[in-house]
């Protein structure tokens, strides 16, 4: 289950990709907004980040604008990884190396092509582990509040 979420900017383009995904096979829940009337965007974006955060959803994807205040609002959420991309290369190494379980996307940055693009190479891509989960555990560390010491280097 992907959870998918926008304000009214990205509303147009989160229905293209819900489209999308359905016509793939991927089951999804929608967030909201549902309409074109101004809303603020933390609420959404914390409504599809607490799913994926409690394992409702196994990933989620925001829309907005830019894509960066979703990612903001996401990435308050303990055990989110959101990361805003407008190219696929960004967000399979995001996947691969950082294990991210959100994507955002602006509407005013990416048309529906290549936001659907991004969101099958996304998906796709699988986290590598081995030294990217040291990274990982780091990151996890400071979300906790803890100390953090640089490896050692021989």
């Amino acid at each position: 289950m992907i959870a998918l979420a926008s304000d009214h900017m990205g509303l147009a383009l989160k229905q293209a990709l819900l489209d999308h995904l359905e016509q793939k096979g991927v089951l999804c829940r929608d967030y909201g907004t549902f309409d074109m009337q101004r809303c603020h965007y933390p609420e959404y974006a914390l409504a599809a980040a607490r799913a994926v955060s409690r394992g409702e959803c196994r990933a989620g994807i925001l829309c907005c604008g830019t894509g960066v205040g979703m990612a903001i609002a996401a990435n308050k959420v303990h055990g989110i990884r959101c990361v805003v991309c407008s190219d696929c290369y960004s967000a399979v190494l995001s996947r691969q190396h950082n294990n991210t379980n959100m994507l955002a996307l602006g509407s005013q940055v990416v048309g529906p092509g290549l936001a659907k693009q991004i969101v099958d190479a996304w998906l796709a891509a699988e986290f590598e582990g081995g030294r990217h989960q040291i990274r990982l555990d780091q990151i996890r560390a400071i979300e906790e509040g803890r100390e953090i010491s640089p490896p050692e280097r021989g």
